[in-house]
Protein backbone atom coordinates (compact mmCIF):
# COMPACT_ATOMS: atom_id res chain seq x y z
CA UNK A 1 0.00 0.00 0.00
CA UNK A 2 2.88 2.34 0.56
CA UNK A 3 4.22 2.17 -3.22
CA UNK A 4 1.01 3.30 -4.70
CA UNK A 5 1.15 6.08 -1.95
CA UNK A 6 4.63 7.25 -2.66
CA UNK A 7 3.70 6.86 -6.36
CA UNK A 8 0.54 9.31 -6.04
CA UNK A 9 2.49 11.70 -4.14
CA UNK A 10 5.23 11.27 -7.15
CA UNK A 11 2.62 11.97 -9.69
CA UNK A 12 0.76 14.71 -8.39
CA UNK A 13 4.16 16.16 -7.01
CA UNK A 14 4.34 20.17 -9.44
CA UNK A 15 7.55 18.82 -11.16
CA UNK A 16 6.43 15.96 -12.51
CA UNK A 17 3.13 17.88 -14.11
CA UNK A 18 5.62 20.49 -15.66
CA UNK A 19 7.50 17.96 -17.03
CA UNK A 20 4.42 15.92 -18.70
CA UNK A 21 3.31 19.30 -20.19
CA UNK A 22 6.40 20.30 -21.00
CA UNK A 23 6.63 16.85 -23.40
CA UNK A 24 3.20 17.32 -24.64
CA UNK A 25 4.12 20.79 -25.97
CA UNK A 26 7.80 19.94 -27.05
CA UNK A 27 6.54 17.21 -29.58
CA UNK A 28 4.09 19.67 -30.70
CA UNK A 29 6.78 22.00 -31.25
CA UNK A 30 8.72 19.67 -32.42
CA UNK A 31 6.06 18.88 -35.47
CA UNK A 32 6.66 22.57 -36.22
CA UNK A 33 10.09 22.81 -36.34
CA UNK A 34 10.00 20.14 -38.65
CA UNK A 35 7.71 21.70 -40.79
CA UNK A 36 9.95 25.10 -41.06
CA UNK A 37 12.96 23.01 -41.75
CA UNK A 38 11.52 20.74 -44.57
CA UNK A 39 9.31 23.27 -46.02
CA UNK A 40 11.13 26.65 -45.37
CA UNK A 41 15.12 26.54 -44.55
CA UNK A 42 15.88 23.10 -46.95
CA UNK A 43 14.48 24.57 -50.25
CA UNK A 44 16.16 27.95 -49.48
CA UNK A 45 19.94 26.02 -48.87
CA UNK A 46 18.92 23.68 -51.83
CA UNK A 47 18.48 26.99 -54.10
CA UNK A 48 21.96 28.37 -52.86
CA UNK A 49 23.67 25.02 -53.22
CA UNK A 50 22.41 25.03 -57.13
CA UNK A 51 19.07 22.65 -56.35
CA UNK A 52 20.95 20.22 -53.66
CA UNK A 53 18.28 17.83 -51.92
CA UNK A 54 19.77 16.79 -48.62
CA UNK A 55 16.78 14.45 -48.40
CA UNK A 56 17.96 12.37 -51.46
CA UNK A 57 21.60 12.35 -50.28
CA UNK A 58 22.27 8.59 -49.95
CA UNK A 59 24.78 5.76 -50.56
CA UNK A 60 23.20 2.45 -51.82
CA UNK A 61 24.72 -0.30 -49.82
CA UNK A 62 22.73 -3.51 -51.05
CA UNK A 63 21.65 -4.39 -55.03
CA UNK A 64 18.45 -3.55 -56.49
CA UNK A 65 15.57 -6.15 -57.15
CA UNK A 66 14.94 -7.53 -59.80
CA UNK A 67 11.16 -6.67 -59.22
CA UNK A 68 11.80 -2.58 -58.45
CA UNK A 69 9.67 -0.25 -60.39
CA UNK A 70 10.79 2.85 -58.69
CA UNK A 71 13.29 5.76 -59.38
CA UNK A 72 17.04 4.28 -58.65
CA UNK A 73 17.73 7.42 -57.63
CA UNK A 74 15.12 8.26 -55.00
CA UNK A 75 15.48 7.32 -51.52
CA UNK A 76 12.46 6.81 -50.71
CA UNK A 77 12.03 4.22 -53.80
CA UNK A 78 14.90 2.27 -52.72
CA UNK A 79 13.80 2.10 -48.65
CA UNK A 80 10.13 0.92 -49.58
CA UNK A 81 11.69 -1.49 -51.57
CA UNK A 82 13.68 -2.93 -49.05
CA UNK A 83 17.24 -1.89 -50.45
CA UNK A 84 20.06 -0.83 -48.09
CA UNK A 85 20.72 2.43 -47.87
CA UNK A 86 23.27 4.63 -45.94
CA UNK A 87 20.61 7.84 -45.94
CA UNK A 88 23.13 10.60 -44.87
CA UNK A 89 20.97 13.31 -46.37
CA UNK A 90 18.34 12.36 -43.65
CA UNK A 91 21.01 12.64 -41.07
CA UNK A 92 21.68 16.52 -41.98
CA UNK A 93 18.07 17.64 -42.07
CA UNK A 94 17.97 15.59 -38.51
CA UNK A 95 20.66 17.62 -37.61
CA UNK A 96 19.70 21.24 -38.72
CA UNK A 97 16.09 20.27 -36.90
CA UNK A 98 17.75 19.55 -33.59
CA UNK A 99 19.84 22.87 -34.19
CA UNK A 100 16.87 25.23 -34.81
CA UNK A 101 14.90 23.80 -31.98
CA UNK A 102 17.61 23.59 -29.67
CA UNK A 103 18.32 27.44 -30.70
CA UNK A 104 15.04 28.04 -30.09
CA UNK A 105 14.34 26.57 -26.38
CA UNK A 106 17.48 28.30 -26.07
CA UNK A 107 15.55 31.67 -27.03
CA UNK A 108 12.41 30.33 -24.60
CA UNK A 109 13.90 29.57 -21.84
CA UNK A 110 16.17 32.90 -21.96
CA UNK A 111 12.78 34.97 -22.23
CA UNK A 112 10.88 33.10 -20.12
CA UNK A 113 13.98 33.69 -17.03
CA UNK A 114 13.89 37.80 -18.40
CA UNK A 115 9.93 37.57 -17.31
CA UNK A 116 10.54 36.04 -14.00
CA UNK A 117 13.64 38.38 -13.15
CA UNK A 118 11.26 40.91 -14.03
CA UNK A 119 8.04 39.36 -11.88
CA UNK A 120 10.58 39.95 -8.94
CA UNK A 121 10.60 43.17 -6.99
CA UNK A 122 14.35 44.23 -6.42
CA UNK A 123 15.05 44.25 -2.63
CA UNK A 124 13.68 47.28 -1.00
CA UNK A 125 16.10 49.67 0.59
CA UNK A 126 16.33 49.13 4.35
CA UNK A 127 14.21 52.02 6.18
CA UNK A 128 16.32 55.10 7.41
CA UNK A 129 17.67 54.19 11.69
CA UNK A 130 15.32 55.69 13.53
CA UNK A 131 16.00 59.04 15.60
CA UNK A 132 16.05 57.59 18.98
CA UNK A 133 17.91 54.76 17.97
CA UNK A 134 20.86 56.76 16.52
CA UNK A 135 20.95 58.89 19.70
CA UNK A 136 20.89 55.63 21.45
CA UNK A 137 24.01 54.67 19.48
CA UNK A 138 25.68 57.93 19.97
CA UNK A 139 25.40 57.44 23.82
CA UNK A 140 26.85 54.10 23.79
CA UNK A 141 29.91 55.29 21.63
CA UNK A 142 30.45 58.34 24.14
CA UNK A 143 30.30 55.71 26.76
CA UNK A 144 33.01 53.39 25.37
CA UNK A 145 35.31 55.92 24.61
CA UNK A 146 35.00 57.73 28.44
CA UNK A 147 35.70 54.10 29.76
CA UNK A 148 38.86 53.54 28.65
Amino acid sequence: MSIIKEFKEFAVKGNVMDLAVGVIIGGAFSTIVNSVVKDLIMPVIGVVTGGLDFSNLFVRLGHIPDTFKGNPDSYKDLQTAGVAVFGYGAFITALINFVILAFIIFLMVKFVNKLRQSETPAPAAPPPTPEDVLLLREIRDSLKSNSR
